[in-house]
């Protein structure tokens, strides 16, 4: 039986200065973590039986569908490169060298590793599919940590790998993944939404994510509540209205107007009394990748043009023109390419690369003379069709009216580049969307082939021909679970968790152990729902009620049952913690509660 007077359960009246999020703040105060440094924490009791009891859950259902390895943490730098890797993760990546003056790193991710082992193991198509899939320590140099357990530089992560011999295989197992996920976070008794995601340095033709929404998530979740369209901002997309446009003016051609120091939106809209939908906005940037042996930084240059009340979606962008990064472009550079200042910018002069050329990145010293005013210019589907809008005309104090894409000035592609905003027609049934921040707890990709071509797995098919395993990758948070789960059931007093999670479903709590009748039939409550399978706790520490009641609110246990002066009567109070709704229970028929109420811990 587990007392708590022998336990460390070193619980805070107040939270940490630095704790910004609920989950962050109810962690600490409840004593289930302790940090180490920025990004660094210890587990302590509590929280390392929260963490077993996820860990069992995500393993009893993954072993439903695959096989459990054990990798290690530390990877030679060659097999990072094998994927193109190496350079691309950048300073995410923590790095060192051994004695020997060998790189290595340490593992964010393990898809080199699994593709390693499948390269020289994997034979046959006999031998496909394959769903491996372990419980590691992952290692990121988050460079902003923050928010408790959301934001960390060491976490535990579930990472499943599985190699198919075509992509029916592939979307096989990616269906039986998606399955197992919605098994697990509703056994960890998680509200969550399944959304279209963004694949990133993962890669791949598909992803999803499974987000818990929360006011201390740093992701952005756009759902419709009628159809249940849902997809995080890098990946939605809506309906636009129609845009009253304004009259053309004059010949209908483009004409100058003088506009001094109307160099924003909203100084442009207020002056010629329009919305901003009617105006060109213009972000220039550089696009950035690293060379391919990592020694320099290549660089083009990427206009995207968008209507003046639109926000240029960054990922989106960086997606579309196979870039690692964007900057802005700086005043030299605005004057190379569009001979204008900031302000000012607009389409009109500039000439678009052609459409093979996007996402191309020319050695500059190679490259073949050509107009400097060159650039990828993209156009948010926003502007298609438009008519009679305004822009800079690339001068001081000067916009351009009458401008119509299309007939005034080309692109090298149209695209989706903008931000969703709330409110806006949802592209499957026209109701509005809503915009909530969320949590990611897990997360799944068609990968393709991008690792096991780049590593040189092969198979033999079944007409002996030698072909490429394709590949799916699926993670699940293990820290982030449990911080959802406070995050989505917690007030001011504390929090409560699921009891399929809970470090303890039951706490027993006597108000007096110096009574003996109430201490004994406190524990042989906690030894009868202990015989039935229930994860219990004894507090018989020798407190004041109050302060157990409060660390009993405060530590995450679903239930109490309060053994007092009813104990005369032959009855105990049950209090369940996420509605405070107190029952009295008969002594003789505890057990027989619970059984009703709880299911017994597997």
């Amino acid at each position: 039986m587990h007392r708590w007077s022998q336990l460390f359960i070193p619980t805070l009246r107040e939270a940490p200065a630095d704790a910004e999020v609920a989950s962050h703040k109810f962690l600490v105060r409840a004593g289930y973590v302790r940090q180490l440094a920025a990004g660094i924490y210890s587990y302590l009791f509590l929280g390392q039986r929260s963490f077993h009891k996820i860990m069992n859950i995500v393993r009893e259902e993954m072993d439903k569908i695959g096989q459990e390895f054990f990798l290690p943490a530390l990877h030679p730098r060659e097999v990072w490169e094998a994927s193109g890797r190496w350079t691309v993760m950048g300073d995410n990546m923590f790095r060192l060298k051994d004695r020997k003056g060998a790189d290595l790193c340490l593992g964010m991710t393990h898809e080199e590793i699994m593709t390693e082992i499948a390269r020289k193991e994997l034979r046959s198509y006999k031998q496909l599919p394959q769903i491996w899939y372990q419980i590691q320590t992952k290692f990121r140099d988050e460079p902003r940590p923050k928010s408790g357990l959301l934001r960390v530089r060491q976490f535990t992560m579930k990472d499943a790998y599985s190699f198919d011999i075509d992509a029916a295989g592939l979307d096989v197992s990616y269906q039986k993944h998606r399955k197992v996920y919605c098994d697990i976070f509703e056994r960890c008794g998680l509200k969550y939404v399944v959304i279209d995601a963004h694949s990133g340095a993962m890669g791949g033709s598909q992803s999803e994510e499974f987000m818990v929404r929360t006011p201390a998530g740093e992701d952005l979740v756009v759902s419709c509540e009628k159809c249940g369209y849902a997809a995080n901002m890098e990946k939605a997309t809506s309906k636009l209205a129609p845009v009253e446009e304004l009259p053309a003016e004059g010949d209908g051609k483009p004409f100058e107007v003088h506009t001094p120091g109307m160099a924003s939106i909203a100084d442009i809209a207020a002056f010629f009394k329009m919305s901003p939908k009617n105006d060109i906005k213009t972000v220039a940037y550089m696009a950035q990748k690293p060379s391919e042996d990592g020694s320099k930084t290549l660089e083009v240059p990427v206009i995207a043009f968008l209507r003046g009340d639109h926000m240029v979606n960054e990922t989106k962008l960086l997606t579309l023109v196979k870039g690692s990064e964007l900057r802005p472009m700086q005043a030299e550079e605005l004057e190379k390419y569009f001979q204008g200042p900031a302000g000012y910018l607009g389409p009109i002069g500039l000439v678009p690369a052609a459409k093979e050329q996007l996402g191309t990145w020319p050695d500059a010293k190679k490259q073949a003379p050509q107009n400097p005013r060159v650039v990828q210019v993209i156009l948010d589907f926003g502007l298609e069709g438009r008519q009679n809008m305004v822009c800079g005309a690339n001068k001081l104090d000067y916009h351009f009216k009458n401008v119509t894409p299309g007939r005034d000035f080309q692109w090298t592609v149209a695209a989706d580049i903008r931000n969703v905003e709330a409110g806006e027609a949802c592209p499957k049934c026209g109701t509005g969307l809503r915009i909530d921040t969320a949590v990611e707890i897990g997360h799944i990709f068609k990968l393709g082939y991008k690792y096991s071509e780049s590593m040189g797995a092969r198979v033999l098919d079944k007409n002996g021909k030698e072909v490429t395993p394709i590949m799916g990758s699926y993670g699940i948070g293990i820290e982030r679970i449990l911080t959802a789960a406070i995050e989505q059931s917690n007030d001011e007093n504390g929090f409560w968790l699921p009891p399929s999670i809970a470090p303890f479903a039951i706490v027993v709590t006597p108000t007096n152990v110096s009574d003996e009748n109430l201490l004994k039939t406190a524990e042989k409550i906690a030894q009868d729902l202990e015989k039935a399978g229930f994860d219990v706790l004894l507090d018989d520490r020798d407190e004041r009620p109050g302060v157990k009641f409060k660390d009993a609110d405060l530590v995450g246990i679903p239930y109490r049952v309060t053994v007092g002066k009813k104990v005369t009567e032959g009855t105990v109070e049950v209090v369940l913690r996420s509605t405070r709704t107190m029952q009295d229970v008969s002594i003789s028929a505890i057990v027989e509660h619970f059984q009703k109420v709880l299911s017994p811990s597997r």
